[in-house]
């Protein structure tokens, strides 16, 4: 057992309580192992019920010497100091030559850590994809392919070459061959096409592809593995080719019944090795690599994690028809593989872009045979624009741009196991880029979760509905949340809604939110203007629906359809709308009960409801309804006494309700107090949670409502169900030693969340943007 001395603490820098405890974490840590680092520290709290989460933090102390952030949510201090080590010196802001407790020859930071590091962020020139594509750190690259579920892109700049291939390296190993299930990007104002098609496609588990389909040619041994492994498989045909021909021959003299139908080509089904049809697809040897591929044409017998190879089935086998068209495939698919390589002259290295991009090809009603044909000369042209994505075929909101013949089909394509999370946050997408996307997501059989923030798609949002439409399509899909934000919006959130749903109705999760409407008219593609009228199946998945209006009017007319529809909607949140007259809530609660009988959980953000207090009062009396939120909704603007008591009643005859959220609503100290009688004891009210931050609410008043509630719950007799207060952006640093008082008597009663808030600043910045 080597020692590391990086985890070496003084006795002196920890209590005596904790000495024995510390000397058999750091004893476990000091044993330089693959599979144990801190396992026996872990082994050491769980026996003795002491936690270790002081030391690392104490850790985190020296070793970082910066103060986290949002330090207060962290729960694991062992694996926030473990990911941000690792990532510190990956990078190089950790200098390991700086700190004794680091130079030591014995200890490998990178390899030491990475077994513990789920989460990765990669950033700038990605100098930390290069050097974990490195020979030196292979080691440290197997560790991350067991451990690592999140990958995430930042603030990325353009790259060359090599470091492309460095991150092909990557990727691969991380995805293909890995256990990561998420990738993100966040903030490329002006993203590198090249790079973004890169990370989609095979964050999609598609890998070089285009001229790099020779499987001889893959620096990845798992992939050299299996290939030879196939290579034997293919050898080994012809001989059991010909015994099965023998026993064919003679078993039917014998057959009572049909007779045995004819191999494919000379091949079984999905082994032929030449065949665009019927490619093998190449199965990692480690976490189930082939995750799933085009189920256009389905092969029964070949299921993998939900998906299916690309090849000729059992039944396909027997017609005689499509064994003349899979011959003319192969040697059609043949001339256009030349046809590329001639064409391609000065404009394309063959390890470059054209490695990592493709088209999907237009193809007859057969699905099986490419007829687009552009010329030559067109070919060269349009080269960039063909091979980042092919037109979402058929859709008026997706202008046909470039050329597409020659490029291989995802049929052809080498498919690899994919992540089921993909996020786009910040990142420019154009027109060429959707249309690659939306070609990855007709596929995507694994995508669970789809979140593109902030993108500037405008009409381009419809590609990216075509790209949904067809994936709906696969019996494998998973995709069940969706969550679309930009600054304008296309067209009103409600229609968006409508087309989202009417493409996609498996969807689960749906949220769609907007800023600012945009203000050019006119400018909807061709064929999309009645998109409202767009039908939604009556047995809708969705479950959860959130929208934020860019201070669109709400009417409920045109949210009818979806409430109609989404028989099992458990959670409504509506954001910034204006309500255009006063029945217009009323007739939303209405078709609520009408429509949606297991809705739990109903949230209103800035929607003006002062003039609405009648069914305010509705909705806390209604019995089904767990969790209600009036956020920044100026309930008592215009408001009486009479109005907070009619609340205050309302909600302690209801036993359903579980969590009322009032942020936003100037509540201030004494209705603060009054809210305090909800847990009086004639009350029947379950209310467990109570958020009511950014109320104005002052020391004294909060110290006060805590004595009232301690009253109260004397009263009963200690038999309360409140458990969580929620303080954020209060003015509780007027009085500091009252606040801390009224806060360590609430601690005593329930779980109370607050922050450091400066009030006197907040109301400067306030003033300031007057």
């Amino acid at each position: 057992e080597e020692p590391l001395s990086l985890f070496a603490l003084s006795a002196a820098a920890v209590s005596r309580s904790m000495g024995a405890l510390e000397r058999d974490v750091w004893g476990g840590l000091g044993a330089v192992q693959d599979t144990g680092m801190g396992r026996r520290g872990e082994s050491t709290e769980s026996q003795t019920g002491l936690s270790t989460q002081p030391i690392w933090r104490k850790l985190w102390d020296d070793v970082m010497k910066t103060r986290p952030p949002n330090s207060e949510n962290i729960t694991c201090w062992r694996k926030k100091f473990l990911e941000t080590f690792f990532s510190n010196v990956l990078h190089g802001v950790l200098d390991v030559t700086s700190d004794w407790r680091l130079n030591d020859r014995h200890f490998s930071p990178l390899l030491h850590s990475s077994p513990h590091v789920s989460q990765l962020t990669l950033c700038n020139m990605l100098q930390g994809a290069v050097e974990l594509a490195a020979e030196h750190n292979q080691k440290v690259l197997e560790n991350l392919a067991c451990s690592l579920q999140i990958l995430k892109f930042q603030h990325l700049l353009s790259s060359d070459q090599s470091i492309r291939r460095s991150l092909v390296l990557l990727l691969h190993r991380l995805i293909h061959h890995g256990s990561v299930s998420q990738v993100s990007m966040y903030s490329w104002p002006v993203p590198d096409t090249v790079l973004l098609v890169l990370i989609l496609s095979m964050s999609a588990g598609f890998w070089r592809l285009g001229n790099a389909l020779m499987y001889h040619s893959s620096p990845c041994g798992l992939c050299r593995e299996q290939d030879k492994a196939q290579s034997q498989d293919s050898a080994q045909e012809p001989a059991e080719r010909g015994s099965c021909n023998e026993r064919d021959k003679s078993d039917g003299d014998n057959q009572k019944g049909p007779p045995r139908a004819p191999e494919l080509n000379g091949c079984r089904a999905g082994a032929c090795p030449n065949s665009v049809l019927s490619r093998p697809i190449s199965c990692p040897l480690r976490n189930q690599a082939c995750m799933e591929a085009s189920s256009e044409v389905p092969c029964s017998h070949t299921s993998i994690q939900g998906g299916s190879s690309p090849c000729i089935s059992d039944q396909l086998s027997r017609q005689p028809i499509l064994r003349k068209t899979c011959r003319r495939l192969k040697s059609a698919v043949g001339k256009k593989r030349c046809c590329l390589r001639r064409s391609r002259g000065p404009y394309v290295d063959p390890e470059d872009l054209y490695d990592f991009v493709f088209t999907v090809a237009k193809e007859d009603n057969s699905g099986l045979v490419d007829k687009t044909s552009t010329t030559e000369g067109e070919k060269a042209e349009n080269w960039t624009s063909s091979s980042l994505g092919s037109p979402c075929a058929g859709h008026a909101g997706c202008k046909k741009r470039g050329g597409s013949g020659g490029i291989f089909s995802l049929k052809a394509a080498r498919r690899f196991r994919s992540v089921s999370t993909l996020e786009l946050f910040s990142i420019p997408l154009t027109g060429e880029t959707c249309r690659t996307l939306s070609n990855l997501l007709s596929s995507w059989v694994s995508l669970e979760n789809l979140v593109l923030s902030y993108n500037g798609l405008g009409a381009n949002i419809f590609c990216i509905l075509s790209g949904l439409r067809a994936l709906s399509g696969h019996s494998g899909c998973r995709l069940r949340v969706v969550r679309v934000s930009d600054v304008f919006s296309h067209m009103p959130c409600l229609e968006l809604v409508c087309c989202i749903l009417s493409a996609f109705p498996q969807l689960h999760t749906l949220s769609v939110s907007f800023d600012l409407k945009n203000q050019m008219e006119g400018n909807r593609p061709e064929g999309n203007t009645s998109c409202s009228e767009a039908e939604i199946p009556e047995k809708s998945c969705l479950e959860q629906l959130e929208i934020r209006f860019p201070r669109e009017p709400l009417h409920t007319v045109f949210l009818l359809p979806v409430l109609k529809a989404s028989k099992s909607l458990q959670q409504l949140s509506l954001d910034s709308a204006t309500l255009p007259c006063a029945q217009e809530l009323g007739l939303l609660l209405e078709a609520l009960r009408e429509y949606n009988p297991n809705l739990k959980k109903l949230s209103f953000h800035d929607v003006n409801l002062a003039e609405h207090q009648k069914e305010v009062l509705l909705l806390l009396q209604d019995p089904v309804l767990q969790e209600i939120t009036f956020s920044f909704c100026r309930l008592f603007e215009s408001s009486t006494a009479d109005f907070l008591s009619e609340i205050i009643n309302t909600v302690k005859r209801n036993s359903s309700l579980k969590s009322l959220k009032l942020p936003g609503n100037r509540l201030g100290n004494h209705r603060l107090v009054a809210l305090a009688d909800i847990f009086s004891e004639d009350s029947s009210s379950s209310l467990c949670q109570l958020d009511v931050s950014s109320n104005c609410i002052k020391p004294d008043g909060l110290l006060e409502f805590t004595e009232k509630l301690e009253g109260h719950i004397q009263q009963r007799g200690g038999q309360i169900q409140f458990t969580h207060l929620r303080l954020f952006q209060n003015w509780l640093d007027q009085d500091a030693e009252t606040a801390q008082e009224a806060l360590r008597r609430l601690k005593a009663v329930c779980s109370v969340v607050n922050d450091s808030w400066d009030s006197s600043q907040a109301f400067a910045d306030y003033i300031s943007v007057m």
